[in-house]
């Protein structure tokens, strides 16, 4: 345009300056902040409110930002709530405040960049005195006051907002949901969500969410079925990911195929978070197959893709191939972090491939200079004393620069189990009293352990102290689908409907099971 000699406008300027988002256009900002003033726009208010809020937006200070508001010949409405609103945005409350008090003439956007902007900030205190001076409120004022409670976890004070309110809105209703739902009082956040004159998929995805952020995957899936069947609104991305987290900790396969299936039926985009979901789910359901071909599907990968479908591969034994397909990864210049790290090792872990694992740990602290966490550590000694190397595990942790901690310990303990290795039960089993003396897991696998060498007093003072302190270990969970629901059950569970009918037939089972064992030791004798 310059080389054409094309006059310049005002609106050249704002439009170029609204181009500039971060810091890195700052300098280009610069030059064109040059131009304006040689030029002559200096004095235009349209010009310079663009360049305030490009010095808010990529400045890292407000200093330029303020320089512009000061140096303004003229400033109309538009210039005081730009100047507000890059104090708020650099938390400069007590700046964006006396500007407040000084300005000449308020509008409602004025009142609102303060309130949002307190609210954000999480002052809440001073965000309702300023809501509270508020001359005239519109459902921003309101909505920037529910959703401040809610970021704090005051769901009172949110709720007290929200009825007050004179009109609600879908985002009014949907910021009370999401702060029910993330306080755990998912009943509340039912009955809004089912007195919602209107919803939108915003509204479903915070119920769902909050369900699974509880959860309660099951009603998460019950939620995601009503969604469907209404029919009002389309599940996006951020629906599916939320239902394949809750198919993923269910196991609940056939659902997470029906999702697969939807989202190619509908040519919906496989981004990166849904990919990485899908893989995820198909993994943990065991369905390593269908995992592989969408990690292939997808078009670009982050770290976190690989290290779902490294850790994918380890939990379902196929450990060569995990570490296989990080070596790939690296090979194809994507820098690992810690947590595939992770991965990998307890993949060398669930496959007992020593010299692999210690390959990987190796190449991590050397090559790629990351500073081992617990993790890695605890990683390396499980593979280590699976494998019998009970002393080389023991110098390992000795030579550790983070002080080991229970698991560690415990981690040895079962290892000495796993190879009869009394000898050093007794000096892990001090190291674990010392850290973790009232943890109910360690205690009952102590007294299992000492019990298995015939240290039955040891076991016995174990299980005394356990009951002493009224301590009991947290039960193990698993869960069956049937049909369209999943069904769980605890250790003695006695809270299911049908639990006559289920323990009837475990009954059964248990009786053919011990007379099939009874029948296999009459012939073998």
């Amino acid at each position: 345009m310059k080389a054409l000699m094309v006059e310049a406008n005002s609106f050249t300027f704002t439009f170029l300056l609204k181009c500039f988002e971060s810091s890195e256009a700052l300098e280009d900002g610069r030059v064109i902040h040059g131009e304006i003033l040689k030029l002559g726009f200096g004095s235009s208010v349209f010009v310079q409110n663009s360049l305030l809020g490009f010095y808010s937006d990529c400045s890292e200070n407000i200093g330029s930002a303020y320089r512009v508001f000061e140096e303004m010949p003229e400033r109309d409405v538009i210039s005081w709530n730009s100047m507000i609103s890059a104090y708020m945005t650099h938390g400069e409350i007590q700046s964006a405040i006396g500007l407040l008090d000084k300005m000449p003439e308020r509008n409602i956007v004025t009142w609102n960049s303060v309130v949002c902007g307190l609210s954000k900030a999480g002052n809440m205190e001073l965000a309702h005195s300023v809501f509270e001076q508020m001359p005239l409120r519109n459902e921003v004022s309101w909505n920037s006051m529910i959703s401040g409670y809610v970021r704090i976890g005051d769901v009172k004070a949110a709720q007290s907002i929200f009825y007050q309110m004179p009109e609600k809105t879908v985002v009014s209703w949907t910021a009370m949901i999401s702060g029910y739902a993330t306080n755990g009082d998912l009943k509340s956040a039912e009955n809004i969500f089912n007195h919602m004159p209107v919803k939108n998929v915003v509204s479903w995805n915070a119920m769902i969410s909050g369900f699974v952020h509880n959860r309660e995957f099951d009603q998460a899936l019950c939620v995601f079925h009503h969604m469907l069947i209404n029919g009002e609104c389309r599940p996006d991305q951020t629906t599916l990911i939320s239902i394949l987290s809750a198919c993923a900790h269910l196991g609940s396969l056939e659902h997470g195929k029906w999702i697969n299936s939807y989202i190619k039926k509908n040519k919906l985009h496989l981004s990166i978070p849904l990919g990485n979901a899908l893989i995820d789910m198909f993994a943990k359901c065991g369905d390593v197959e269908n995992a592989k071909e969408v990690f292939h599907h997808m078009s670009k990968r982050c770290i976190i893709t690989w290290t779902t479908m490294v850790s994918g591969f380890a939990v379902n034994g196929k450990c060569r191939e995990a570490i296989n397909l990080f070596d790939k990864m690296c090979l194809e210049g994507t820098k690992p972090d810690d947590v595939i790290f992770i991965a990998v090792l307890s993949a060398c872990t669930h496959g007992g491939l020593v010299e692999e694992g210690k390959r990987v740990f190796d190449q991590m602290v050397q090559e790629f200079g990351i500073k081992p966490r617990i993790e890695h550590y605890g990683c390396m000694v499980d593979l280590l004393g699976r494998a019998g190397k009970l002393e080389e595990a023991v110098r390992f942790t000795e030579r550790m620069h983070l002080k080991p901690n229970a698991v560690i310990w415990a981690t040895l303990l079962f290892c000495c189990q796993i190879h009869g290795n009394e000898d050093l039960l007794k000096s892990v089993t001090e190291k674990i009293m010392d850290q973790e003396p009232s943890n109910p897991s360690y205690l009952t696998l102590v007294s299992n352990l000492s019990a298995s060498f015939g240290r039955w007093e040891d076991a016995l003072s174990f299980r005394v102290a356990m009951r002493q302190q009224r301590m009991e270990k947290v039960p193990g969970c698993s869960s069956i689908q049937v049909g369209h629901r999943v069904h769980e059950f605890l250790a003695k569970d006695t809270r299911h409907v049908q639990r006559k009918e289920i323990y009837r037939a475990l009954d059964c089972l248990n009786g053919q099971l011990k007379a099939e064992c009874d029948c296999a030791i009459r012939i073998s004798q």
